[in-house]
């Protein structure tokens, strides 16, 4: 499969759950029962940061296990990093910003890649080699829908997967906008939630998400439940 068609079957993906929760393990054995509990509520996807340590054998356990959900790997930072994503079996890896070595990198060996960017430099450098999903970080700092929007009109080609921000109650103003195919969100998958094994509580979050993203494309207002935050 070309990096072209790798892309657009991700953007396809990505654009069914509208939401893809960012996950921080400390454990590695926490990754089947968030991955099970996630699915189980109607999200197919799930991007495991590197944040820790954990990462690699979350991703494995997760791809060995709970092989319907897409995995992804996020905060890759260096081409090592990427290189031990692509190995634990991610789908695709996603960066906070563009560092053309990393991104180069992975293109070079078709895993599709979606690096950051919050300025039109850094789209046309994602233009340049062939893409256009890219992720949009900070979203909610650096302008949110309102910059998004601004970029419509010289980049009607880009597609977004806005994170840092995203909540529950502002994700629909982005899933309204044609160039957004999904939001990135901590709130699922708190590390007070997941350190206390309340996997009933994920399966919820992802429920009331899933059902927000269809209100969301219907048009309608969604109506969250209240979560609890990072403390």
């Amino acid at each position: 499969m070309s990096a072209g068609a790798a892309e657009m079957d991700l953007a396809a993906a990505l654009r069914d759950a509208g939401v893809v929760p960012v996950v921080t393990l400390t454990r590695p054995e926490q990754a089947v029962p968030v991955a099970e509990a996630l699915l189980a509520g109607g999200l197919a996807c799930v991007e495991i940061t590197f944040r820790s340590d954990a990462a690699p054998a979350a991703i494995e356990a997760i791809r060995a296990r709970v092989p319907s959900l897409l995995v992804g790997a996020g905060t890759i930072l260096t081409v090592a990093q990427a290189d031990t994503a692509m190995a634990a079996g991610a789908s695709f890896l996603v960066a906070p910003g563009f560092n053309p070595a990393v991104v180069d990198h992975v293109l070079d060996r078709g895993i599709p890649m979606l690096p950051g960017v919050c300025t039109p430099s850094e789209i046309e450098q994602a233009l340049a080699r062939g893409l256009e999903l890219v992720k949009f970080f900070p979203a909610a700092a650096m302008g949110g829908v309102a910059f998004l929007r601004a970029l419509a009109g010289p980049y009607p080609m880009l597609r977004y997967v806005p994170t840092g921000g995203i909540t529950p109650e502002n994700a629909v103003e982005y899933l309204a906008l044609r160039s957004v195919v999904a939001v990135g969100g901590t709130w699922l998958t708190t590390q007070d939630v997941v350190a206390a094994g309340e996997w009933a509580t994920i399966t919820g979050l992802a429920a009331d998400a899933a059902a927000m993203v269809r209100r969301a494309r219907d048009g309608a207002a969604p109506r969250p439940r209240d979560v609890r935050q990072p403390g």
